[in-house]
């Protein structure tokens, strides 16, 4: 199954919702699986359809995704991801209940977010305290926090621009580490490539 050619938009909340009922999966939301995917995105990781299939299993405590179609949304949720985070229209979205759900239920929806973009950042490894800007480890910080964030939260108008307000903040905080992290790498990986023809010149 090949990650080019998939639709560059990004599932609807219900439609990854539906897949994960489909597969058995009632412990798990689509917050965070795609959480997940965003902090292994923002980290550096790009996941082949089997690796990407593999960490999902993973966070949904099965062995392998039972249907075909689960296989095609999750693919199509990474892709879609993907290309919003290296456009450069700033249009990237988290994959969250709409705000017809009370607010307890988004609130909660956006700490375990934060909490699977966090574990999927930690687990790709690649950049250490030292390795970040300081703006970036706050931001991390910043994000640790959210995840801790109760669902006892009232229906209040305040509280809903409350919530708008860290909703939009951690939006931009995961736009900022995609490109601090994957802009370390592009270096890398060019200056890598500069030094191939020096290193591999015949004498």
């Amino acid at each position: 199954m090949s990650v080019e050619n998939i639709p560059q938009d990004l599932p609807d909340f219900e439609v990854v919702a539906n897949m994960l009922v489909e597969e058995g999966v009632g412990l798990v939301s689509p917050a965070e699986l795609h959480g997940l995917v965003c902090g292994h995105l923002a980290a550096g990781a790009r996941l082949q359809p089997t690796a990407l299939i593999q960490i999902a299993c993973e966070l949904m405590d099965t062995d392998a995704l039972v249907h075909e179609s689960s296989k095609v949304t999750l693919v199509n949720l990474y892709s879609a991801t993907a290309a919003a985070l290296e456009s450069m229209d700033l249009e990237f979205q988290m994959l969250l209940p709409d705000d017809e759900n009370e607010i307890s239920q988004r609130a909660e929806a956006l700490g375990r977010w934060c909490q699977n973009f966090l574990a999927g950042f930690g687990l790709y490894g690649k950049h250490t305290d030292t390795s970040l800007s300081t703006e970036a480890k706050e931001t991390l910080n910043d994000l640790g926090q959210i995840a801790q964030v109760s669902a006892e939260v009232e229906e209040l108008e305040e509280n809903e621009a409350d919530l708008m307000e860290v909703q939009e903040y951690v939006r931009m905080a995961v736009l900022m580490l995609f490109t601090e992290c994957n802009q370390a790498l592009e270096e890398k990986k060019q200056e890598f490539a500069k030094a191939q023809p020096e290193n591999n010149r015949l004498h």
